[in-house]
């Protein structure tokens, strides 16, 4: 059974996930990587409209990789690195979990070649 604790960061975790899985959403995060950009220049790239760009921002604000400001007319979007920890956390879990059992695998079928190669 789940913790609260371990729900929430599950819900976290597919808030993340769902909010990546979109390959626009992927390019907006790459791009302010580079530095905080106005909503204009994030659009600029796209064959889409501001709102559009507007909600795929609003996406990436829910899962917390992105924060907003506005000064006047203004708007600006910045990345919230910290938000990619709890996913980079799952993934090394990920890959320490696979890397342990694809060893085991080996080495299982390289007893099992050893074995069947004997007289």
């Amino acid at each position: 059974m789940l913790s609260v604790q371990g729900e929430r960061a599950g819900a976290d975790l597919d808030l993340l996930f769902g909010a990546l899985a979109d390959g626009t959403r992927r390019a907006i995060v790459q791009r302010l990587a580079a530095g905080e950009a106005t909503v204009t220049e994030l659009a600029a790239p796209f064959p889409i409209s501001l709102p559009a760009i507007s909600r795929h921002l609003k996406v990436l604000e829910r899962a917390s990789l992105i924060t907003r400001s506005q000064h006047g007319r203004w708007r600006g979007a910045r990345l919230s690195p910290a938000a990619l920890m709890p996913a980079a956390a799952w993934l090394a879990d990920q890959e320490r979990h696979w890397t342990e059992r694809f060893d085991r695998l080996e080495e299982h079928l390289a007893r099992h070649s050893n074995e069947k190669g004997r007289p």
